[in-house]
Order: structure tokens, then C-alpha cells, then sequence
């Protein structure tokens, strides 16, 4: 959810589902916070509607602004009883957090998130063994494969892709420190 929207606890969220009609009155979701540690709170669609290119949702139980703002920044997901089921090669997010990123057979890390808006692609947010975070495009030309019954995704990653947003060495961090040599005249 996005932000808060109206005075009676509605909040407006993206929509990330492909399936026309996905979301109804009466529908039960599941709120994720993104904040670590946070439960889950599962919640009951009052009323909904298109507003601005989001999704208004007025949920039962939730009143108030300040009740709609403990709402920002959660992801809603439909209970896991309740998904569609996806065509060959589709995958729904919540699976992917969690499972463990292959890059021609090495491990490469966790996925802690997956973000959109970045390009084509989204990106799935890594934690590797050196508790640094790499973000690594979801794209079908790198995608060896999903296996949800083992948390794996496997990938063929093209040569320095890991690098572009690795940590900078220490001769890195001198160099840009250094203000350009003047030229002389």
C-alpha cells in the first residue's frame, strides 16, 4: 500500500496482478509489513475502487487515518487457497523470497525482496554470503529455471553482472577522493 486515502481508513495500493476482476468485496487478504519482525494481519475488502491509476481498498475494521497508516508499506497477498493458477513459467513473488539464487550452479545468496519499476525486468533483491545486497534482474534471457520445491532459482548470469553493484575496493574509494588533477597550460 501506497498511501492513505480518504478519512475513513482507506488506502491506496499498486496492483501487480494480471488477472481482470482479481480483487472484490468481501475478499479476505493477507497484510506483509515490510518491516522485520511485523506479523501478518489478515484483512476483509469493504468496498474498492480505481482511483488514479491505484486501487482504493477500504478494508473492515480500519476507520481512521491513523488505523490506514499502519497499513503503508505492507503488501497485500492473496491467501495462498485462493491463487490462480499460473501459466508455465509464471511465478507468484512470494514464492521467490527466500529461495536461494544459482548462478550456473554457485550459490549466490537469498532472495530478500523483488522490486519493480527499475526496467523491464523487476529486480530480485540478494543478500550474498558477505552480507552484501546485489540486485539481480528477473529476466527470462537469465532464468535457467525455478525449482519452488527446492527454494532455488537457477540463472546463467553474463560475466560482471554481480559486479556493477559490489562494494568499492579501497583504491576505489581513493581515487574518487581525489580531487582531478589540474592540467597544466
Amino acid at each position: 500500500m501506497v498511501k492513505t486515502q480518504g478519512r475513513r481508513g482507506e488506502v491506496a495500493g499498486e496492483i501487480y496482478s494480471d488477472v481482470p476482476g482479481r480483487f472484490a468485496a468481501g475478499m479476505l487478504l493477507l497484510a506483509l509489513p515490510r518491516k522485520p519482525g511485523a506479523n501478518r494481519r489478515e484483512l476483509e475488502i469493504e468496498e474498492l475502487w480505481p482511483h488514479k491509476g491505484l486501487l482504493v481498498l477500504k478494508f473492515a475494521g480500519v476507520d481512521s487515518i491513523s488505523e490506514a497508516e499502519t497499513l503503508v508499506g505492507c503488501e497485500l497477498q492473496v491467501p495462498r487457497s485462493h491463487r490462480s493458477q499460473l501459466q508455465a513459467g509464471w511465478n507468484y513473488i512470494s514464492d521467490l523470497v527466500g529461495c536461494t539464487v544459482l548462478d550456473d550452479g554457485h550459490e549466490i545468496g537469498r532472495i530478500e525482496d523483488v522490486q519493480f519499476g527499475a526496467g523491464e525486468a523487476p529486480l530480485l533483491i540478494v543478500r550474498d554470503a558477505a552480507a552484501r545486497l546485489l540486485e539481480i534482474p528477473f529476466a527470462e534471457a537469465y532464468l535457467d529455471g525455478v525449482d519452488l520445491e527446492r527454494t532455488q532459482v537457477r540463472m546463467k548470469l553474463p560475466e560482471g553482472l554481480l559486479e556493477v553493484n559490489a562494494p568499492l575496493t579501497a583504491e576505489e574509494k581513493r581515487e574518487q577522493a581525489q580531487p582531478e588533477k589540474k592540467k597544466k597550460r
